[in-house]
């Protein structure tokens, strides 16, 4: 199975194990603008529970996507072909619309196939359950081939790289529900979260867990006995860390809700705001199912936070080195994290001005040409990029020294320095209210005004 690429992510706390079990294969990056790659994008593995107390097999989602690489190419007339022969006797196949079978296997159809680096659904959409009479620990494997039309005729999915392994299970299967988006959300307000736990396996849960993480912006206006709660920092954002456990026995079919929910307070700084939930079956059982054990609860809040950034003015002979800092401050009220990404909130970049040479520049900064690209030493190069970290506090200030050798006296030579998102393509600060202070001039040897 083609694995999935990854980029820097930020999750609150233990809950990415849970996220981490979504593992999809054929999700790609973007590929070079003269060739391109059909994949199928399918899960690596499923667990199908048997029925509860002697009922039927519940039924589980098998959703199926063709995807290629590059948006330069048309891809269409998809055929993606699903062989079921490994799972005789361990699983049974319903068919969507979309699919003709023929014995064991059957070819689907997909009239357009997307770039798999962006948004889409998958377009086949399986139904399987355990086959009756299956054992709990049966396994077998649906195998997958795909055929498509291409800019240059015919193009084939890598033989032999995608199936599914489904695996016949008895035990609890918790399901996590109640979390939505909270949207245009007022600093200093308190808002109830519902949280709900569904037992959707064929097995009693004796008890359960639940781990969550509150962004910095976050507070528990009211605190469960059941959980420990505990903030934590050391260089990453500032979160609250709650564990819970719960004795309550869930089951199959039935639902736990906690009391009185939860009660969320946003602070003076909040902004963009998340409550990352993770839940596991007690006792020591395994969940039949993770992929629904793990969610965010975003809170859209009305605020601003004021980006600014400070060159410097210096001066003296030619021959001279001269300290130019360079300062980057969030004057607020909110703080601001990429939680989500893991970017940098925003860039340093700064432009040497003529006649100056940089013969000492902060670790953190990157060397550029002036238009951008790599420069080959750390020293002497005419643009540095000095990223910040992925989150800053309400009142963040942070100083990048450099150190300017000046080799040629040039009355108010004048270096760039403003503010920019980590990547060209991210939106620019929408929740900075004054986009002025963004932009700053290091000027050498000014002319001193009449």
């Amino acid at each position: 199975m083609r694995p999935v690429p990854t980029r820097r992510a930020v999750y609150l706390g233990t809950c990415a194990a849970a996220a981490a079990a979504l593992l999809v294969g054929g999700l790609a990056t973007p590929a070079a603008a003269d060739s391109d790659t059909l994949w199928v994008s399918v899960p690596g593995e499923l667990s199908l529970p048997l029925g509860a107390a002697g009922g039927a097999a519940q039924e589980r989602a098998l959703d199926v996507g063709l995807t290629h690489d590059n948006d330069n190419f048309t891809v269409t007339d998809g055929r993606l072909t699903v062989d079921i022969t490994g799972i005789a006797g361990i699983a049974d196949v319903t068919w969507p619309g979309n699919c003709a079978p023929s014995g064991t296997t059957a070819v689907c159809s997909v009239p357009e196939v997307p770039v798999g680096w962006g948004d889409y659904t998958p377009q086949v959409n399986l139904t399987v359950r355990a086959a009756d009479g299956a054992a709990a620990g049966a396994t077998g494997r649906i195998v997958y081939s795909a055929v498509a039309t291409g800019p240059e005729g015919e193009m084939r999915a890598p033989l032999d790289s995608f199936d599914t392994t489904l695996t016949v299970a008895s035990g609890p299967d918790l399901a996590l529900g109640g979390l939505a988006p909270v949207k245009d959300v007022l600093p200093g307000t308190v808002h109830d979260v519902p949280l709900t736990v569904t037992n959707k396996g064929n097995e009693r849960s004796q008890g359960f867990s639940v781990r969550m993480s509150a962004s910095y912006g976050l507070g528990f206006a009211a605190r469960h006995p059941a959980c420990t709660y505990r903030d934590t920092d050391g260089g990453e954002a500032i979160m609250t860390h709650v564990d819970c456990t719960f004795d309550e026995v869930i089951e199959p079919g039935a639902s736990f809700a906690l009391p009185g929910g939860l009660k969320l307070a946003l602070a003076a700084h909040a902004l963009d705001e998340r409550l990352d939930v993770g839940i596991e079956p007690g006792a020591g059982a395994t969940d039949l199912s993770a992929e629904d054990n793990y969610g965010i609860a975003a809170f859209d809040v009305v605020n601003t936070a004021d980006f600014a950034v400070r060159g410097a003015r210096v001066a003296g002979a030619a021959g001279d080195t001269v300290p130019a800092a360079l300062t980057f401050r969030n004057r607020g009220p909110a703080w601001v994290g990429n939680l989500g990404s893991g970017d940098a909130v925003a860039v340093v970049d700064f432009t040497v001005p003529r006649g100056v040479t940089v013969t000492g520049a902060p670790e953190g900064c990157q060397a550029r040409t002036l238009s951008g690209a790599y420069y080959p030493r750390h020293l002497g190069a005419p643009r540095y990029s000095c990223a910040m970290p992925y989150w800053v506090s309400e009142s963040t200030k942070r100083t990048f020294p450099f150190q300017l050798r000046i080799d040629e006296v040039v009355p108010d030579a004048k270096g760039r320095v403003y503010l920019r998102p980590e990547s060209p393509g991210l939106p620019a600060f929408a929740f900075d209210p004054n986009t002025r202070n963004n932009t700053a001039k290091v000027v050498v040897n000014p002319t001193p005004k009449a």
